[in-house]
């Protein structure tokens, strides 16, 4: 067997003390040779002098301020010199032979250029999990969806995503990219802060002809809402503003605001569940969501102009509507769409 090449596993840490001593030692043992990083986010927790002592084979990239996921990785990742790297969650544990099969693919498909393994559930392993499952998807309202997760729905794994295949997104919570194109990119939008980032990325690599893979013969676990929980009233901010600036930084000019006109509709009617059950912080965080988008719309439309000048091809998004199809016509699995 060949060696591995040059990978760095980089893991962005913020006040994650408990999963680091948790996950680590399963990343150490399982690394295959490649360097191991902690960047941390300017955690208050100790998680620096615990690595220290604990994880002496850890390198450690103190950043002094806390930008969040995109902006974290893309200061870090500026000082990590690797031909791969591994973004990959404080909360995640990985298994045995995990590094090798995303590398083969990577090897054997040259237009790839990011690419996640099989992402389970860590307290229910037989489950997919939420963030990012077997390769993600995109509706034409800019809704995410996973082969093994459609909404709050998740699928037994019964090996029936253990193939490769091409997706829209790979998720964050592990995230394999050649590192050429996270530079010659410019790494992600720091502006989205948290969520969503790593879907308008491979979006943007899309459109320069370049793939997103899912690797089904590599398995990782993952906790999930490590940082923010589910219902918390800033991740429904965050997702809400984030998912209308990525539409509004890639979609076409034809269908931009008719779309854009729809979408806003859609999540005011996405609220009434909310408004039953009293919800007011996440109704309050989704309105929040819309006015911080229109404030953000001339600072994007730079964003926009260089996006369309330099894009090489387009990109289909799933041509059906995934709320119809998961709320209406109670379609509760990917193989069913």
């Amino acid at each position: 067997m060949t060696s591995l090449p040059d990978l760095a596993i980089v893991i962005l840490n913020y006040n994650g003390q408990d999963f680091l001593s948790r996950f680590l030692p399963s990343v150490l043992a399982n690394a295959e040779g490649a360097t191991v990083w902690v960047a941390d986010n300017a955690s208050t927790d100790g998680s620096v002098s615990m690595l220290r002592s604990d994880f002496p084979s850890v390198w450690i990239l103190e950043l002094p301020t806390n930008e969040g996921y995109a902006g974290g990785y893309n200061a870090a990742l500026q000082q990590i010199d690797a031909e791969y790297y591994c973004l990959l969650n404080s909360d995640v544990a990985v298994t045995p032979g995990w590094i090798r099969p995303v590398i083969d693919l990577f090897e054997a498909h040259p237009a790839a250029v990011a690419c996640q393994p099989k992402i389970l559930a860590y307290h229910n392993p037989t489950q997919f999990e939420y963030a990012g499952a077997a390769g993600g998807y995109l509706d034409w309202l800019g809704f995410a969806f996973c082969r093994g997760r459609l909404f709050d729905t998740t699928e037994t794994d019964h090996g029936q995503y253990d193939d490769d295949r091409r997706v829209f997104w790979a998720s964050g919570a592990c995230l394999f990219v050649r590192s050429y194109m996270f530079h010659q990119t410019g790494g992600f939008d720091a502006d989205f802060f948290a969520h969503m980032e790593e879907i308008d990325w491979c979006w943007r690599v899309q459109r320069l002809g370049h793939e997103v893979w899912t690797c089904g013969q590599s398995v990782v676990h993952h906790v999930g809402a490590g940082t923010l929980a589910k219902t918390n009233p800033h991740k429904t901010f965050l997702n809400y503003r984030n998912s209308l600036l990525m539409l509004y930084k890639n979609l076409p000019g034809s269908s931009l605001w008719p779309l854009l006109l729809i979408r806003l509709v859609v999540d005011g009617i996405s609220a009434g569940p909310l408004l039953l059950r009293g919800e007011w912080a996440a109704i309050w965080a989704i309105i929040r969501a819309h006015f911080a988008f229109y404030r953000l719309l001339n600072k994007f439309s730079p964003k926009r102009k260089a996006l369309l000048a330099t894009a090489k091809t387009s990109v289909s998004l799933y041509p059906k509507s995934i709320i119809w199809q998961y709320f209406l016509r109670g379609k509760k699995r990917f193989s069913q769409l």
